[in-house]
């Protein structure tokens, strides 16, 4: 196991202080491993006493690497080399860290935009086999994306039912379908682990595994780990990152989660979602924000801003004021932030295991699949961008003023959440746009990739504190595609996502700013160019 260490200043070495003696008096730590539902009060002890199954993930998840093993070596013995992997939320985020820290090719299609689900398809269909994640078995991203690919493989004159693995809960009615259809294997994850925690269980093994990672050195490492975390003691790392998360007083409810020499690809993304969608809710919670390390929160310091970052064993880090460095091996440190998590909901006095409002935006979105209404007119057309908003865009007459109007709705102790949906690896390059809106703002800014963020932040953004302006990026598509079987199509679902998410957010009173484009080329462009302006015009200090 790569030796975990942790070093921490200001407000973190404080809540450590503070909370420790009575963490270690609680036992809380053995009390977790022990799988105690108590622990985080009477409402949540319903469903803590089903959702501690991944403090054992690695030791139960053992017998299943001889069989994904075996079922990798077959399919390669096919010429079935490349594997996609269709999932959301924690059934995709785990498996891509895993698969880039180790530097495998894995191709996670977590997106409905039909762009990017038509480039998976274009890409070696013939060597190609996909696992299908869903701990529900009726997400419906997953669902649209294994009915492509499965119309795909068919019209390609390949064995459909050769290509596809499952992975699902025990019972689900894919578990039951897919066994009732023949495909290739069925994989049963483990019932009482909640998909933000599932990355030890199949659904993190079974693609990685199949697309080359040495899976059981990554269990053994997460083993160790389990036996450092299971211990109530003063040295216990899990224990000082939970109180830097949630036991800072008064609470620092924006964690700025930065890759600073680690090696570790993707980590933030992965904690991001456990985070938010764990702690986000009864009106509190901590917002990850995924940053640089040379960031505008990651440097300028904010009363409301922690930030981890996460650094090379061994190395040689000179913290500012109100910052932790954590360093490990992969399976360490996920072992570790989920420990922490649960810690951090107990000293927020949350349930760390729901995700309550995560259901509203599905729900919006299914009705407005359903009902096919006309779009939203816009408020105006500037370019390439037609611009939707609420009265506080006031006589916005440009993209740029209606951004600005935007920021300005922006509290002392807000965040600012770009949502884009689009071709995240089309248009990587939007992500530069975030460092620039924290210049801009003062504030912090978190970025996600629609829908799958939805099964991330989305949990904080409806269920925390309630302090967010948001931007909402949708783009017009060039090509369209259709769902076999279904009454509608890519570029409907993905728009029903977006208008659903942005109605829920106004519902909850949330300043909602939806620029569409018409062109996305030229749309993307339009945007970078005008945030770029806007930043250069004005790049207020994010106070202390």
């Amino acid at each position: 196991m790569t030796t975990l260490s942790y070093d921490a200043t200001g407000a973190a070495r404080l809540a450590h202080d503070q909370h420790l003696p009575a963490l270690l008096q609680d036992k809380v730590a053995t009390r977790i491993f022990a799988k105690d539902p108590t622990l985080w009060g009477p409402d949540a002890e319903a469903e803590a006493a089903v959702r501690l199954g991944w403090v054992e993930a690695a030791t139960l998840s053992q017998p299943l690497v001889a069989e994904i093993l075996a079922l990798r070596d077959e399919l390669r013995s096919e010429g079935v080399t490349r594997i996609v992997l269709c999932g959301m939320g924690g059934s995709s985020l785990a498996p891509e860290v895993i698969a880039g820290t180790a530097g495998v090719e894995l191709t996670v299609l977590d997106s409905t935009d039909p762009e990017q689900v038509a480039a998976a398809l274009a890409d070696r269909l013939s060597e190609t086999a996909i696992v299908v994640s869903s701990k529900s078995g009726s997400t419906l991203e997953t669902d649209s994306q294994r009915r492509i690919f499965e119309h795909a493989f068919t019209e390609a004159g390949l064995d459909a039912k050769s290509r596809i693995i499952i992975v699902t809960d025990p019972g689900s009615p894919l578990d039951k379908s897919s066994r009732e259809t023949g495909y290739r294997a069925v994989f049963n994850a483990d019932p009482n682990v909640g998909g933000r925690y599932s990355a030890l269980t199949a659904f993190g093994l079974v693609p990685c595994g199949l697309a080359g990672v040495d899976i059981q050195a990554f269990l053994d490492e997460a083993e160790e780990a389990a036996e450092v975390l299971n211990e109530d003691g003063a040295e216990n790392i899990g224990l000082a990152l939970g109180a830097a998360l949630g036991g800072t007083n008064p609470l620092r409810n924006k964690i700025v989660i930065a890759e600073d020499g680690s090696g570790i690809k993707g980590f933030a993304d992965w904690a991001e979602q456990l985070i938010a969608e764990s702690t986000g809710k009864s009106g509190t919670g901590v917002l990850p924000v995924v940053a640089g390390p040379s960031s505008p929160e990651a440097v300028r310091g904010a009363a409301d801003v922690l930030v981890i970052r996460l650094v090379a064993p061994d190395a040689d880090v000179q913290l500012g004021e109100n910052e932790v460095a954590i360093a490990g091996g992969l399976a360490t440190q996920m072992m570790t932030w989920e420990f922490a998590t649960v810690v951090a909901g107990r000293l927020l006095g949350i349930n760390p295991f729901d995700q309550p409002d995560v259901e509203a935006a599905k729900v919006a979105a299914r009705g407005l699949l359903d009902a096919q209404p006309d779009p939203t007119p816009a408020n105006f057309t500037d370019g390439a961008i037609e611009v939707r908003g609420g009265d506080w865009l006031g006589g916005a007459g440009s993209a740029a003023e209606a951004v600005g109007a935007l920021v300005r709705e922006l509290g002392a102790d807000g965040y600012l959440s770009v949502q884009a949906y689009l071709d995240r690896l089309a248009y990587a390059p939007l992500e530069g746009v975030r460092d620039q809106l924290a210049a801009l703002s003062g504030r912090p800014v978190t970025f996600g990739w629609g829908p799958r963020f939805l099964h991330s932040t989305g949990q904080f953004h409806k269920g925390g504190p309630g302090i967010g302006v948001f931007l909402q990026v949708t783009a017009a598509a060039d090509a369209d595609l259709a769902i076999p079987d279904r009454p509608f199509t890519f570029g409907e679902l993905i728009s029903a996502q977006a208008a659903g998410d942005a109605q829920v957010l106004s519902d909850h009173r949330r300043p909602v700013l939806r620029l569409h484009l018409t062109d996305r080329a030229a749309g993307v462009r339009q945007l970078q160019d005008l945030v770029t302006t806007l930043a250069g015009q004005a790049a207020p200090s994010l106070e202390s």
